[in-house]
């Protein structure tokens, strides 16, 4: 596993469902990668398939679990399980709802949030969870949103939406986040392409290095 600065810029490849995905990933080495528990979304995967691709994934890797007001007991049973290392919530869920998952598990919570103005920076700067995530509408779109709205955030984050091998380096040097997560920018016709992934790994350590 790479040692990781505390400076550093984390990377999170989201939405992998096949095994040639984790193969690519384990190359990489990502800080995260992330399971989509959403049936709605074309790149959900059921616990049994996340499951097994978990089992392939190198162990200094975290694996989160994407969740879309799923029940907060069927999020803890796969953190429980060690399937995921990380809950991610990327709905409507609430503080009630944090609070009901903080009664089944100790793992830590990304709270997500579709940026559409001042607002949504603010209930992001408020929340209870551990980490928060900023994107554009409900995740996967490829779409950015108003990056300069970031001048507000005053905690760790997250930033999806719109990153892509070729948009990732200015955005890492502009707003210096937590971490970037990508899932689409690093898509062919739908799938994972692994030059993809190595291109967008490769943009954001390149700034990391200059």
């Amino acid at each position: 596993m790479r040692q990781k600065r505390d400076d550093q810029i984390r990377i999170k490849l989201c939405g992998l469902s096949r095994s040639c995905d984790i193969e690519a990933a384990n190359h990489l080495q990502p800080d995260y990668i992330g399971f989509v528990f959403a049936k709605k979304s074309r790149r959900y995967v059921c616990p049994a398939q996340a499951e097994m691709l978990k089992k392939k994934l190198e162990p200094g890797i975290l694996s989160v679990g994407v969740f879309v007001e799923e029940e907060p007991e069927a999020a803890a049973d796969l953190l429980a399980s060690g399937v995921i290392d990380i809950a991610q919530l990327h709905g409507r869920e609430d503080e009630a709802y944090i609070e009901r998952l903080r009664k089944l598990t100790d793992k830590p919570i990304i709270q997500a949030f579709s940026v559409k103005g001042e607002q949504d920076i603010h209930r992001a700067c408020e929340s209870s969870a551990d980490l928060v995530l900023l994107d554009a509408g409900s995740g996967g779109t490829g779409k950015a949103f108003e990056w300069n709205l970031l001048k507000m955030m005053n905690r760790p984050y997250f930033l999806a939406g719109g990153l892509d091998p070729n948009t990732v380096g200015e955005a890492v040097k502009c707003w210096q986040p937590y971490a970037v997560d990508v899932s689409s920018g690093i898509e062919t016709n739908g799938c994972k392409d692994a030059g993809k992934m190595k291109a967008f790994v490769d943009a954001v350590r390149h700034v990391g290095r200059a």
